[in-house]
């Protein structure tokens, strides 16, 4: 910190404002003790107090404003992207949702304080429709929040600015050290998913052009994935039925016993498709688990259809 004043003194302003823009619009770079650099400076006369307030504010509204009309822009394809890394993308993008409308507004206070999060926040409200004017006051409460936090802490304790910056980074290789931990229980249970599939070899694994051979013939092929269609573009497998896998004992009462079932998803592992199948093989099915999901079909090429309107599932959004 003591290397860092000098430096906040010689370049101020533009280097306050960059960083400040760099860690809100996602990248790795720590806004909070730059900020109590600043309010330590601002404490000892070297920089003004309103000026840094007005410059680290712009920076990160302007970094906000950027990742909220993104959000707006590219839609559900954002959620999407971001949940790909989830054992069941679907499950994700909807959980997500539904969470952020429900605290989304208020949210928009306090998510400054959660690394990650942060940066989710502006983009996931362009998704959802937000009202700019509505997201601009509350992340504009929120941004005012987060940066007065850290420059009045600087600014009252500039004596013991070391000490405070020293716990700052503490906190922040804790945080990391829980998302490792994190990070390696996931790995784990991606590691238990696949070996439990290997395991339940007495249901047959399908390749996609195996199914695209038998696209003529009379069989079943049902798109199983875990909370269906939330784009009203959403396309799947020509020829496929939905079964909703939450409610499966109403999807039996329809479901005939005597065709082969091709399941799909799009889940790792195809996770929710070999749930699925299980469930079916117990029933007295002949259920059989298309590897790669639809996003193997669709990579190869294979006939698609658009989903039904009234299959599409509405995700929430803010009017």
């Amino acid at each position: 910190m003591d290397a860092f004043l000098p430096l906040l003194t010689h370049y101020g302003y533009p280097l306050l404002g960059l960083i400040v823009f760099l860690e809100a619009i996602g990248l790795p770079v720590p806004a909070a003790p730059a900020l109590l650099a600043v309010g330590a400076a601002a404490a000892k006369g070297r920089l003004d107090p309103l000026t840094c307030l007005s410059i680290a504010l712009s920076s990160m509204l302007a970094a906000d404003i950027i990742l909220f009309l993104l959000g707006r822009w590219t839609g559900w394809w954002l959620l999407g992207l971001l949940c790909r890394v989830s054992v069941n993308p679907e499950a994700c993008i909807y959980a997500s949702a539904a969470q952020f409308h429900k605290r989304g507004r208020t949210a928009l206070l306090f998510t400054k304080f959660l690394p990650g999060i942060n940066t989710m926040a502006a983009p996931m409200a362009g998704s959802m429709n937000m009202n700019p004017f509505v997201f601009f006051r509350y992340d504009f409460g929120g941004a005012l929040i987060y940066i007065l936090f850290y420059g009045i802490l600087g600014f009252s304790f500039s004596e013991a600015i070391g000490a405070i910056t020293e716990w700052v980074g503490t906190l922040g290789r804790a945080i990391a050290v829980l998302a490792g931990i994190a990070f390696a229980i996931y790995l784990g249970f991606r590691m238990w998913s696949a070996w439990r599939i290997r395991k339940a070899g007495h249901i047959p694994r399908v390749s996609i052009d195996e199914l695209a051979a038998r696209l003529n013939d009379d069989i079943l092929i049902a798109d199983v994935r875990s909370h269906g269609y939330y784009d009203a573009n959403a396309e799947r497998i020509l020829g496929s039925v939905r079964i909703e896998p939450n409610r499966l004992p109403e999807a039996l009462a329809d479901l005939p016993r005597e065709r082969d079932v091709y399941l799909y998803c799009s889940c790792q592992n195809e996770a929710t498709s070999q749930r699925v199948a299980e469930l079916l093989t117990e029933a007295g099915y002949k259920p059989k688990v298309v590897v790669g999901g639809l996003s193997a079909w669709k990579k190869a090429g294979h006939p698609l259809e658009r989903v039904p309107a009234e299959d599409v599932v509405h995700l929430p959004r803010f009017v």
